[in-house]
């Protein structure tokens, strides 16, 4: 195959950036590639790039719509798709099925010369693969929008530019785990009189084998990337099995990188999709095949579970479910508390990962810079928060999206159910997709009360996971009583993230020994444009890997590393 992109060329225009991708990770200091403003995008962008604007990237998904989608992989025995766009849009896109048995050894047979090229042209390739994307980010905020209910900003930012920074990110773990050790060593051993030992040892880091990424619904590229580009780096073929709801934004992903593995010279099927019909469950029967070695996943905890059981060839990865949680014991700006929740709970309605869920306040109340403020004060004052930030309807629309499914529906509409409501659900019309389903965020208050938590047969509502925009105010004796409840929840459930309110050193003290122990991420104090359900890539880890909500942290070594094996070669020296 000859190669159209060259080794030097693709290391003259992207070894600066992955040089900083190290530094980064290295120092955790701010820094993104790519620019965030959708303004910036449109012409020649980064390095003389051309990139799509906001109207040429929405006319490059409307010639979608209604199609197929070419990716001339092999093993097509058949057309499959059944998105339907969360703002009402028809999508009528066709994705080829694959014939496993096809599709798999054809794969397989472009390992070795993609492990032979080694990290730094892997690293370059991969680099190449994002820049492409990179200059369709508003085509792929498209795809993200109409497949996630993300409104247009979110789907732009997350599904573009931040997701690449993912990717990115685990680009440089990737290379920086693979160099650790030379390519290649003299060792000589002395022997006294005799002459020294000598050997020619050589090191390649080998890949596991393909990799199976399965995707989500509602952040396919942000919680996709970091798996697909840290397993192509390592050297593993990659098999994405969207969500069937979510299958655009891979599609285009991989239609990128098997463009770019083409021409630069290795072989396109090192990147294939695996959409689905309806209820097919393809993903059961690809997660124990025997060439599938590498398994990402982010979705339900049973699923996740089953993967982790029964996948045993492979090397897991899982992001599941939690139950988020923020201690409010007292703050010195509860105007700034109040706005930092509302924006937090209201952010895509509640359908991140991330999203607080339990409110535990102590039942006495809390000290502010207002004064004293009852448990009912409080969770009055934070219903009235979200109202004022969503009472627009035009602006609520861009900040809640749109419910990506049924399942989150019924969840909110059963939520009433589970306490007395503090804060309703209403219904807002979006002004450019009337037929979007779009809600506002519901609160529950709840009594906190040990007897319901401590015993083996607890089964209060919000001790479980209540994906989408509902939230439990729970009243709790004290803040020790919160935190000792913080504890249970993130060690039988998870949490991806905990978020506290408090003036007082021992508060703080209890909270953070409370999370190392439990190994969840901690957010003190937010009240400004940070928060608690946000992560910057190179800076922030998302999940740790080390509670139930997730077992790997995006993104670390540990991310990175399990996915190749250093093999040695040892001859005599010459």
């Amino acid at each position: 195959m000859t190669a159209a992109l060259t080794t030097a060329q693709l290391t003259q225009e992207h070894r600066p950036t992955l040089d900083q991708a190290l530094e980064a990770i290295r120092t955790r200091a701010y820094w993104s590639p790519h620019p965030e403003h959708p303004k910036a995008y449109g012409g020649e962008g980064q390095g003389g790039r051309p990139s799509l604007s906001v109207t040429e990237g929405q006319a490059a998904f409307e010639a979608l719509r209604g199609r197929r989608f070419e990716l001339d992989q092999p093993g097509t025995d058949g057309w499959t798709g059944s998105e339907v766009s969360p703002f009402g849009a028809e999508m009528g896109m066709e994705y080829p099925r694959p014939d496993i048995e096809v599709l798999l050894p054809a794969m397989r047979a472009g390992i070795p010369a993609w492990r032979d090229a080694g990290p730094e042209t892997r690293a370059m390739v991969c680099l190449e693969i994002l820049a492409r994307i990179g200059a369709r980010s508003h085509e792929f905020a498209q795809a993200v929008m109409h497949t996630s209910g993300q409104a247009y900003m979110m789907a732009f930012q997350a599904g573009g530019p931040h997701a690449q920074d993912r990717g990115l990110e685990a680009v440089a773990y990737a290379f920086a785990e693979q160099t650790r050790t030379p390519g290649a060593a003299d060792w000589s051993k002395p022997q006294g009189k005799r002459d020294p030992l000598r050997l020619r040892k050589t090191f390649t880091a080998v890949p596991r084998g393909i990799a199976l990424l399965i995707g989500c619904n509602t952040f396919p590229t942000w919680n996709g990337y970091p798996g697909l580009f840290a397993s192509l780096a390592t050297g593993n073929p990659v098999l994405a099995k969207p969500h069937p709801q979510a299958v655009l934004p891979l599609a285009l992903t991989v239609q990128v990188a098997r463009e770019v593995l083409k021409e630069a010279g290795f072989s396109p099927d090192l990147v294939a999709l695996a959409a689905e019909r309806p209820d097919e469950g393809i993903a059961k029967v690809l997660a124990i095949r025997p060439e599938v070695r590498v398994i990402d996943y982010t979705g339900s905890t049973a699923f996740g579970d089953w993967l982790e059981t029964h996948a045993r060839q492979a090397q897991v990865f899982t992001e599941k479910a939690g139950v988020n949680t923020v201690v409010i014991d007292s703050t010195d700006d509860y105007q700034g508390m109040l706005a930092n929740l509302a924006f937090s709970l209201s952010l895509y309605s509640g359908q991140m990962c991330t999203t607080p869920q339990n409110l535990l306040i102590p039942r006495d109340g809390i000290t502010t810079d207002a004064g004293p403020k009852t448990y009912d004060e409080v969770v009055a004052d934070l219903a009235a928060a979200v109202d004022g930030l969503l009472g627009d309807d035009a602006r609520a629309s861009a900040l809640l999206g749109a419910i990506v499914g049924p399942r989150v529906q019924e969840r909110l509409e059963a939520a009433p159910g589970l306490g007395a409501v503090a804060l309703a659900s209403r219904t807002v019309t979006h002004p450019d997709f009337p037929g979007a389903t779009v809600r506002t965020p519901l609160m529950v208050k709840a009594d906190g009360a040990r007897k319901f938590w401590e015993g083996a047969d607890a089964d209060a509502a919000y001790l479980a996971e209540c994906f989408g925009p509902v939230s439990f105010a729970v009243a709790v004796a004290s803040t020790e009583d919160a935190v000792a409840l913080l504890r249970r929840t993130t060690r039988d459930k998870g949490a991806m993230t905990v978020g506290a309110y408090t003036t007082s050193p021992e508060a703080e003290r209890l909270i953070e020994e409370a999370c190392l122990e439990e190994c969840a991420q901690l957010s003190l104090n937010l009240t400004g444009g940070v928060y608690v359900n946000q992560t910057a890539a190179f800076s922030d880890f998302h999940g740790t890997g080390g509670n139930p909500s997730a077992n790997a942290a995006l993104c670390d070594g540990a991310f990175v590393a399990g996915r190749f094996r250093m093999v040695e070669v040892r001859r005599p020296a010459e």
